[in-house]
């Protein structure tokens, strides 16, 4: 039989041929054994139905009267006679795991199955495409991707023996349920029975596009994933393991050698690209998009009637497989149906406990893909105004009072306790570069150009403008005074540009700027960097905003007009520091405004900081990570002024991991980025992406277009129509049609007919501020369980409750008898000590080399005496472990001096080092005065027997001058052998020949 893709209309279905079994041969559907069994979760289809045909029969062919099979099956099995029952979908599995489990394939329907009556697929809302199974003939690949509740399939043909360079897929539009896709795979298995069949390639969760080299296409697949975040009911998951297929048959036998390893190469610089970290996806939430601009935009559809946005609204800036998305965008009618968007960033989530009231903290960062690479490759901005080190970074304050977006009504995206505000991270906006030699950890910053009208600045803040309004508040955070002038180069030059660019701005937009060197007051001992920091944040919250859901104005929304940009050199350490204390600032309007707190601050070393701090410090990881290439070298407790001793060995750590990343990986991580986002794309008569010297023409404009370019007007810089308030579209109307219609986070989210274990829910297993609750201590008054009480670290209790007065200097013997005392009195139990939560600070020892004798212990609880095991009642190894750890904590808690090691230390303090180390005849130095000053005999009779008489002396000092001056007499002929050494000289050489050095070639030794 000739394959099915290639088959006649007669061989596959006759007009005289009733359609039975035998018809349909039923393979045994290969499984996968490498996938395990795994959960489902979504990716973006809009609704599609199921039309009959009423025409008995198949008539369509095309001009080589050969069909289309996916096509032709699709027809022939929604014939009036050929209709089939809709499977009922049956119980769920367990929560998934992180492997998408394979599509498998039942047996074909009886012929009475076949003619039972199946409904009409309706419009049933909003299905989208969760789970993908890869199925390849020896001419063809068919993904077939599956809704969540498994009742709709799709078919996608992707042609295996197109011409190399060519990328030939085919879209079915058909809607199938389980047993018809059933039925179309056994087809297309039966009719490719002589070339080998239908197999299972593999399970996928998400396609991520298609990518060419030099030759054939490659697809991107998600075959592993893990739930990081929860917004409205949607999941936002991170990518943990991809696969790459090639889309040909095999290898061609003309293909040359040299350029199969070409294509080889470009494989393993794209594999330098981890895409298992920090990449993020979600079915049906725009995560490349902010709360703000998303609810916003669905609530416009919804005002124009539609259930959904007309056209996907992906931000094209945070796409960061954009590259592999242009193919399918070309040859696919709907190209989001089958491929997702991902982003590069940083995604979190926690939650905090306020008495009941469940309230979620969020934070996405996005990372531009334009002009992105590695730190001394990528600075500054391009010719386009675009920046690196571009980061959007948004924190999502939430109540979980409900779950979706939509309010009681239901009042479609109205929900008031979701809450949002973003900031922005990006290099200085001018031409200026550093080399990155290896040579030096801090290059010297050089302005490659300087432009009067500082057109790339303009762009890039033109930009800020259409993204988030006005105003835009710069944060400069570089240094203004150096022995050698580096940053400060940069502080000169960026105030000109901002003061240029503000003269032509309106008064009320333009932009505000203000420079603060931060390194220098993290070094001073009287400047308070937070206080500093918190004084910024509190003006730059009332005068940007934040955004809070809600019905209206009056209802309380509240939009975001602007926002806050902060930099440093690196837009690494000391903004993620300075960020972190405006998020804090807006954390406590967000919480303010949902009713959780009273006041619009939360103060520091409280469980919710705490949290949040911990949430931020994994963020500016992160972020460093990917742009420097190590961890923060300078944390939120170096500038906090806290844990100094034990992060500063971490921080020099950090710094040269930094420095070796940056002068040995650097390189490899750039060609990565320029291969993966298609700045660098293989062409004839193109040098190949390892022999450019520079890649500063795939990040610029190519300069033979400088004279096609418009002209950029330099007064009439910005947008006006950027610079005016947001509006938020009015509620919309009160839908008729059932919620389902318009989002489908019910079934995302709580998986109706499925077994859910609690173990595995995402919302059990967040990090919580309930880690971070003090113990109950026996004895004393429950601890205050709000998140909005600091709590003192127990060090400063117990240094609280000493009083530390003066410092008293007693004499020894004092000390003695008082260190000889054994005192079993300790200010805590050991249990309560063993269970004190680490502290967020570290404080010096209460007691320093002199040990203050005279203190007060506050009365408190004490332990028991600590009794041994009796020898007598043989006790377990148990009770023998308790003991010795209770008196190891007893005798550190309270340490004592016994009588003999008192003894044994003023034996040792009273050394025998007082001797006179001059002995004059006036001294009588007799053994009885000795002993009677206290002296020691054993270094007397020590150092008599030293003594030597002054003419054994002289005659050593004349020995010793004639050997010194015998050796200082060169003789004239340097190369004379004396004869005492020509023995060794001649066995010197006889060695070295045996080495194979010639003896001509020896060095001539003297």
């Amino acid at each position: 039989m000739e394959s099915f893709d290639d088959v006649s209309l007669i061989g596959l279905v006759s007009q005289d041929t009733p359609f039975h079994d035998e018809h349909l041969p039923i393979p045994s559907g290969p499984s996968d054994p490498n996938l395990a069994k795994q959960e489902t979760t979504g990716g973006p289809t809009p609704t599609q139905t199921t039309s009959t045909r009423s025409s008995s029969h198949i008539e369509r062919t095309d001009d080589a009267g050969i069909i289309d099979d996916a096509s032709v099956v699709s027809e022939f099995l929604l014939q009036p006679g050929a209709r089939i029952e809709e499977e009922e979908e049956g119980d769920g599995e367990d929560e998934e795991p992180q492997v998408a489990t394979s599509f498998e394939r039942e047996a074909s329907p009886t012929f009475a199955q076949k003619h039972q009556s199946a409904s009409d697929s309706e419009d049933e809302g909003i299905n989208r495409m969760h789970k993908f199974t890869l199925y390849e003939t020896a001419t063809r690949f068919y993904m077939v991707g599956i809704n969540l509740a498994e009742t709709r399939f799709r078919i996608l043909k992707i042609d295996r023996t197109s011409d190399s360079g060519e990328l030939s897929i085919t879209e079915d539009d058909m809607v199938y349920n389980k047993r018809e896709m059933v039925q179309l795979l056994d087809a297309i298995d039966d009719g490719n029975k002589s070339s080998g069949g239908l197999k299972q390639k593999c399970s996928a969760w998400a396609l991520l596009g298609f990518i060419q080299f030099t030759g054939a296409y490659y697809m991107l697949l998600v075959t592993k994933r893990s739930q990081v975040a929860m917004l409205g009911g949607h999941n936002v998951y991170q990518i943990d393991e991809t696969e790459l297929i090639p889309l040909t048959t095999s290898e061609p036998s003309h293909l040359k050698t040299e350029k199969h390893s070409e294509e080889a190469r470009y494989i393993a610089i794209l594999n330098n690209l981890d895409l298992s970290r920090s990449f993020y996806f979600s079915y049906s939430y725009d995560i490349t998009r902010t709360l703000q601009h998303n609810i916003c935009r669905d609530r416009k559809a919804h005002q124009d009637g539609h259930p959904q946005p007309s056209s996907h609204d992906y931000h094209s800036m945070f796409i960061w497989n954009h590259h592999l998305l242009s193919p399918a965008a070309e040859a696919l009618k709907n190209p989001y149906e089958w491929c997702l968007p991902i982003i590069h960033g940083y995604v979190d989530q926690s939650k905090m406990s306020v008495y009941g009231r469940v309230v979620y903290i969020t934070i996405i960062a996005r990372r531009s893909r334009f002009f992105a690479g590695a730190r001394f490759l990528k600075r500054g901005a391009n010719d386009l105004g675009y920046v690196a080190n571009d980061v959007e970074t948004e924190q999502i304050v939430c109540e979980q009072t409900t779950t979706s977006f939509h309010s009681a009504g239901p009042r479609l995206h109205a929900n008031p306790h979701y809450t949002s505000y973003v900031q922005h991270r990006g290099s200085i906006p001018l031409h200026w570069t550093q080399e990155n030699t290896g040579v030096s950890p801090k290059p010297d910053i050089e302005l490659n150009l300087v432009d009067p009208f500082y057109s790339a600045a303009a762009l890039h803040f033109d930009d800020l403008f259409r993204r988030y309004g006005a105003p835009v508040y710069v944060l400069n955070l570089v240094k203004s005074r150096e022995r050698t002038p580096r940053e400060s180069i940069l502080l000169k030059e960026f105030t000109n540009a901002v003061t240029y660019l503000n003269q032509f701005l309106p008064e009320d937009k333009k932009l505000i700027y203000e420079a603060w060197d931060m390194s220098r007051a993290a070094k001073s001992r009287d400047q308070d960097v937070i206080q500093m920091l918190e004084d910024i944040a509190g003006n730059i919250i009332p005068k940007i905003g934040f955004f809070k859901n809600g019905d209206d104005a009056e209802s309380g929304l509240q939009l975001q007009n602007g926002v806050a940009r902060t930099n440093c050199i690196d837009c690494l350490d000391r903004t993620n520091a300075a960020q972190f204390v405006i998020g804090k600032r807006a954390l406590g309007y967000q919480l303010h405004a949902l009713g959780v707190i009273d006041d619009t601050t939360v103060e520091y070393d409280t469980d919710a900081v705490n949290l949040f701090t911990n949430m931020w410090h994994d963020h500016g990881d992160t972020i460093a990570i990917q742009y420097g290439g190590s961890h923060l070298v300078n944390t939120m407790a170096t500038y906090r002024k806290i844990n100094q001793w034990s992060s500063h060995s971490r921080d020099m750590v950090e710094s040269f991991k930094r420095y070796y990343n940056n002068s040995f990986l650097d390189a490899q991580r750039q060609e990565a980025y320029n291969l993966f986002l298609g700045n660098y794309a293989f062409a004839e008569g193109v040098p190949m992406l390892w022999d450019l010297p520079t890649d500063y023409y795939l990040h610029h404009t190519d300069p033979k277009s400088y004279l096609d370019r418009k002209k950029p007007n330099y007064i009439s810089w910005y947008t006006p129509e950027y610079l005016k308030a947001r509006e938020f579209p009015p509620l919309p109307f009160h839908p008729k049609a059932p919620l389902s219609h318009f989002d489908d986070f019910w079934l995302e989210y709580y998986r109706p007919l499925a077994l859910s274990s609690l173990s595995k829910v995402f919302s059990l297993k967040m990090k919580s501020t309930s880690r971070y609750l003090p113990p109950v201590r026996p004895g004393h008054p429950v601890p205050d369980l709000s998140p909005f009480v600091p709590r003192i670290p127990p060090e400063q209790i117990q240094r609280e409750r000493i009083p530390q007065r003066s410092v008293k200097i007693q004499e020894p013997s004092i000390s003695r008898s008082r260190a000889s005392s054994n005192t079993t009195p300790i200010p805590e139990s050991p249990r309560t000590w063993a269970h004190q939560p680490p502290s967020s600070e570290k404080h010096p020892p209460l007691t320093g080399i002199i040990k203050e004798p005279a203190f007060k212990i506050p009365h408190v609880s004490r332990i028991p005496p600590i009794n041994p095991p009796d020898a007598h009642s043989n006790p377990s190894k148990a009770e023998i472990a308790q003991w010795t750890l209770g008196q190891l904590v007893s005798d550190s808690l309270s340490p004592s001096v016994t009588g003999a090691e008192a003894e044994e230390y003023e034996r040792y303090i009273n050394h025998p080092l007082k001797v006179p180390l001059v002995v004059t005849s006036e001294d009588e130095m007799t053994a009885s005065s000795l002993q009677d000053h206290g002296y020691n005999l054993d270094l007397l009779e020590y150092a008599n027997k030293c003594n030597v008489e002054e003419s054994a002396l002289e005659a050593r000092a004349g020995i010793n001058m004639l050997a010194y001056a015998e050796f200082l007499d060169v003789s004239e002929d340097g190369l004379t052998v004396v004869g005492e050494d020509y023995e060794k000289k001649r066995y010197k050489r006889y060695r070295q020949w045996l080495r194979g050095k010639s003896l001509f070639k020896q060095r001539v030794d003297p």
